[in-house]
């Protein structure tokens, strides 16, 4: 056993994300077995009362296809929020029936973007998870589907578990999908190798990487699982990618799947969160100053440095933070309504307050809501 995958054997609390091709048939439904068959690894490995479980679960929507009629997974996105509000009891149902096999408590917990890019929902989301695996229970996490809009396309919820991982400060990413790793190539084609380790992005960047399942019940494929490896590695999280099939074998630090190695350093900041999950309400244009103030000196967003601003949005949104040219150089929730930031642009805090009162006396952004994308 390689050093590298000692850190899987030693990892305490893990998070492990299944797909739906791993969880359903490809004409929809649960496959029970294969429920079962993971659960059996992963009661498994928590047995000995040292490691903690945290499952996020796609399979809502594919779950919800066949006890609606559905021949296959619906592109408008009503009707995949219809498949999603009945299959996600289904999948919890089958989930809380299969770990009860063990004795096993199970908790489910949706998740969206926005209740974890904003500072009090981080908070609730952390202490909710922290809490039921203190209390010996096994969260399943899902995205909200049922209500989801830009992020029911989110990346069949790999990219959701790089952040929960982060969130409950894991110790390992465990990606399990149909496929038993990253390949040099089309795995389907002779030739072709596994890579066993990445150290870094520069180790894959040679490499093209497929975009669609075998299963056609699910949104994501290989990039999304490499995206979803990179930013739990830069997060401090080391990632396995490899198949359900392999699980066990993965979770006991056998040579299974793609290992990748953590880049960064481990943080609780929920600014990742904020950078790769949530979806801009609008856009702001910074003067020159402004950009080198947030940028490069970690400042707050003032009036007197926006110079427009575009879309709709309300205080407390995400919106993108752009220089002179449109490109986007840092992301961050708004003090303000879109109505009201048109009055304000390129006047001080001091002269706001004096004309407006106390309430204009602040930050648009304030540092601490702030994540910049492009240093």
């Amino acid at each position: 056993m390689t050093v590298a995958r000692q850190q899987v054997t030693q990892a305490r609390r893990i998070v492990v994300k299944v797909g739906s091709s791993s969880l359903t048939t490809a004409s929809g439904g649960l496959d029970a077995d294969r429920v079962d068959a993971l659960v059996d690894v992963l009661a498994n490995i928590r047995s000995g009362g040292e490691k903690e479980i945290v499952l996020v679960s796609s399979g809502a929507i594919a779950a919800g296809l066949a006890p609606l009629g559905l021949a296959r997974r619906p592109k408008d996105l009503a009707r995949q929020q219809a498949a999603a509000s009945v299959g996600q009891g289904l999948l919890v149902a089958r989930y809380t029936a299969s770990f009860a096999r063990y004795g096993v408590r199970v908790g489910q917990v949706l998740l969206t973007a926005d209740d974890t890019s904003r500072r009090a929902h981080y908070r609730n989301a952390y202490r909710t998870l922290d809490q039921l695996l203190a209390m010996g229970a096994v969260p399943v996490v899902n995205e909200n589907d049922t209500v989801a809009t830009d992020e029911i396309r989110f990346g069949d919820n790999d990219r959701l578990a790089a952040l929960v991982a982060h969130l409950v400060r894991a110790d390992l990413l465990v990606l399990l999908s149909d496929v038993d790793g990253l390949y040099d190539g089309d795995p389907a084609k002779p030739g072709t190798s596994r890579i066993e380790e990445v150290r870094g992005p520069e180790d894959i960047a040679h490499v093209q990487i497929g975009s669609a399942g075998k299963a056609g019940v699910g949104t994501g494929g290989m990039v999304t699982k490499v995206e979803a490896a990179r930013i739990a590695a830069a997060a401090g999280v080391p990632v396995v990618l490899t198949s359900a099939s392999r699980a066990a074998d993965a979770l006991a630090g056998r040579a299974t799947g793609t290992y990748f190695r953590s880049t960064g350093r481990r943080s609780a900041d929920r600014l990742l969160w904020l950078a790769h999950a949530s979806t801009p309400q609008g856009a702001l244009t910074l003067d020159d100053g402004a950009v080198r103030a947030v940028v490069e000196g970690k400042k707050s967003l003032l009036a007197a440095g926006i110079a427009a601003v575009e879309g709709e949005f309300s205080a407390g949104d995400p919106v993108e933070l752009r220089d002179t040219t449109g490109r986007a150089v840092a992301r961050g929730l708004v003090n303000f309504d879109a109505k009201e930031i048109p009055q304000l642009l390129g006047r001080s805090t001091r002269e706001l307050a004096k004309e407006l009162g106390a309430a204009y006396e602040r930050e648009v952004v304030h540092r601490d809501d702030l994540v910049v994308l492009h240093p």
